[in-house]
This record gives structure tokens, sequence and C-alpha cells, in this order.
């Protein structure tokens, strides 16, 4: 499979694992259905990587912590926090319009990216394109306090996501991607239990909701496709393009799953989604067909 086919593909599944964690977060809190997606994820990744005969040994240990809380459990702690205490629209806006702006920037930091005309030009369509295209959903709240401190949180876990891809390329140039996954999930979801613990309390009735069909299908997409299938890809990617342009599916993703929940759920749809669906497919075009760089520094 070539890398922009397999982009296509993890941006496809992520773009329709949306709807199923929309579903399943009816009947268990969102950060334990996180810490369960990856709890569940690891097992799947350590098949598969038995199965191929690949050595689990860690590598450098520390960073692969590192990037295991920064990526998944610094993320999804901040992220779910702050999408409960926030319109659901604007989060998706901060969320997925600072995600490539925190790639990059963190990235130049390292040494692994470079700011370009061309890159600032596509997070800025792309950025145009998102609010656009959720200019919809944006929704109100009465508690603006409440609300504010939901985004600055979306914000940091969106940070916390960038920093982790950023610090897993140089992880995923000494071990396979695969293993790398294995241990993002492991360590990562480890570390999301008790973080779903002090917010989400811990009631039997959580474990109890997983039995729901709800859940069921939720966990399923969530694991096999969201983590066994398109976070091995997204691994793969940041080592071989860099985490700025695997980060673009915060670009493609959002067309997807408006797309689906127009068709399944019968959400709103008019012109202002659809010239916002062709601004972010086009800010993701002009960034991928940028050239390679020549220099790049994985030290960091």
């Amino acid at each position: 499979m070539s890398r922009v086919a397999a982009f296509a593909l993890m941006a496809l599944i992520w773009g329709l694992t949306w709807l199923p964690m929309k579903v399943a977060s009816e009947v268990v809190p969102p950060i334990f259905l996180a810490a369960m997606r990856f709890l569940l994820a690891a097992p799947c990744f350590l098949a598969v990587a038995l199965t191929q005969g690949l050595s689990l040994r860690p590598g450098p240990f520390g960073r692969i912590a590192a990037a295991s809380l920064l990526i998944t459990t610094g993320c999804y702690g901040f992220l779910f926090w702050g999408v409960a205490r926030a319109p659901s629209g604007l989060s998706a806006i901060v969320n997925l319009s600072l995600m490539p702006i925190f790639l990059v920037i963190i990235g130049r930091l390292y040494g692994q990216e470079r700011i370009t005309g061309r890159r600032v030009a596509a997070i800025g369509l792309g950025i145009l394109g998102l609010v656009l295209l959720f200019s919809g959903r944006t929704g109100s709240t009465q508690d603006g306090a409440a609300s504010a401190l939901g985004l600055v949180a979306v914000a940091i876990g969106t940070v916390s996501y960038a920093w982790g891809s950023i610090i897993s390329r140089p992880l995923t140039l000494s071990m396979p991607p695969l293993v790398l996954a294995f241990w993002q999930s492991l360590i990562g979801g480890m570390a999301l239990v008790p973080v779903s613990v002090i917010i989400e309390g811990s009631d039997p009735a959580h474990f109890a909701g997983l039995a729901d069909s709800r859940a069921i299908f939720g966990l399923a997409t969530l694991v096999l496709g969201g983590s066994l299938i398109a976070f091995w890809i997204y691994l793969a990617l940041v080592r071989d393009w860099g985490a700025f342009k695997a980060g673009l599916y915060a670009f493609v993703s959002p067309v997807i799953a408006v797309a689906v929940g127009v068709a399944y759920a019968g959400e709103p749809f008019g012109w202002a989604e659809a010239v916002g669906m062709g601004i972010m497919l086009g800010a993701t075009a002009l960034s991928l067909s940028e050239r390679k760089s020549t220099k790049t520094n994985l030290s960091g």
C-alpha cells in the first residue's frame, strides 16, 4: 500500500470512529471508554507483533513512557474533560485547527519540521474550512466560564498529542511502529485508569455499561479500526513523513465524520459545510504535495 493510500485509509477510519465513540459514550463515561479502548488494543497489538516475530524490547523506555503519557493519557484526559464542558463544535474547531499548528511548531523546536509558506497557507485554509464545516454545530452554553475553561483543556490536550507525536518519531526509527503502538496503548491506557477514577468516579456501573450493545459496537470500532489499523498507520507515517504531514488527518477525518453524521444521524448540511469540506481537502492536498525536506534532525 502506498503512503498516500495508507493516509487516506487512516483518515477514513478515524472519521468513521466519531459516531461509534459518541454512541458508546452514551452508556459509559468517555475517559473510562478511552482507557478500555487502549487496554483492549494493547493485547491486540501484542498478538500481531508476536505473530510477526517482532521483539518487544522497548528501547529507550523513558522516551516511550513520556510519549505514551502525552499522546494517549494527556490528550484524552484533557480532551474529554474539556469537551464535557464546552460545545462539541467549538471543541472540534479548537482541537483540529490547533493540531497542525502545534505539530509544526513543536516539530520545528525539535528540528524535525520546517515552517514554510505552503504549510502556513495550508493551515490557514484548513482552519477556514473547519470553521465553515462546524459553523452550524458550535452550540451554546449558559456558563461561559466553564466553556472557556473546557476549550483551554481541549487546547492543552491538543498540545499533548502533538508533543507526543513529535517525540515518537525517533522511536519509530529504532523500533517497529507496531511494537511502539503496543507500548503506547498499554502505558497510556493504564495511566488513563486513575484519571478516569478521579474525574468520573469508580462506579461499578461503568463496567456494567460495557455489556451494552452500544459500548460493544463503539469499542470494537475504536479498537480494531481506530487503534489496530489507523494508529499503526499513523506511527508509520510519522516515521516516513514526519508528524506534520501525518497529522493532516485533522483536515480530512472531520469531512468524513460530518458526512456520516448527515447520512446516518440526520445532521444538518448546507453550503457552508460543503464549501468547508472542499477547502479542507484542498488544504490537505496543498501540504501533501510539498517536496520532502532533505535535512531532518531526529535526535531531539
